[in-house]
């Protein structure tokens, strides 16, 4: 049994998974989901072979726990970061770079190799993530389109729209200034696809204007 230092048995377990979830993310950076195993993320989090068994039983239930436990700290983020603004149209910016910075540190696969990597049942687990973050976009848009600083789209639309901005940006690889470029590029290109207008001072102004 591994040695616990400090604290309850619950507090060690707790974090040994932020330690296995810490190595999974900086190994699929380095070399890709796929060519990892599981004891290559043991090593990495230093965790015995046998004791990483006791946490999650393959890559697979690995990934899905990881990526629920993210999802859960980016969507606190992201009610934080929603909760700072007064607009609609800021908020639509502040979701966008919010799920950019989400993607650059998490380094998940895109979902069409994730659903090659999953059990169906897995990835629907997955999906229901997403279904999540997609609720707070149509609310977000909806709030646009009600208040005048977005044309009376189709919302559901909008929300494709948006996700398909998203998910085929790569910032996985980026970093610094250059990963900040990219995102306020989509965040640009993202604000015009959905009609918002900007004065010259960057606020939004009402679509009737």
């Amino acid at each position: 049994m591994p040695k616990i230092t400090g604290g309850s048995l619950e507090e060690h377990r707790e974090r040994t998974r932020e330690s296995i979830f810490a190595a999974l993310s900086a190994l699929m950076y380095q070399r890709g989901f796929d060519a990892i195993t599981l004891a290559d993320i043991a090593a990495a989090a230093g965790v015995g072979r046998t004791a990483m068994y006791n946490y999650f039983a393959d890559k697979e239930s690995l990934l899905l726990a990881y990526a629920g436990h993210e999802t859960e700290r980016y969507l606190a983020e992201l009610q934080g970061a929603l909760a700072e603004v007064d607009n609609p149209v800021d908020g639509l910016a502040a979701y966008v770079r919010g799920q950019l910075r989400h993607v650059a540190r998490n380094h998940l696969p895109p979902g069409t190799a994730l659903r090659s990597l999953m059990s169906e049942q897995s990835y629907q687990h997955m999906v229901e993530h997403v279904a999540a973050l997609e609720g707070i976009l149509r609310e977000v848009l909806s709030a646009g389109v009600a208040a005048g600083y977005l044309p009376d789209s189709d919302v559901a639309a909008l929300v494709g729209l948006v996700t398909a901005c998203i998910s085929g940006r790569t910032v996985a690889e980026l970093s610094g200034a250059e990963l900040d470029q990219a995102i306020e590029a989509t965040v640009a290109f993202v604000l015009r696809g959905v009609g918002a207008r900007l004065g010259a001072d960057g606020r939004p102004l009402p679509v009737s204007n």
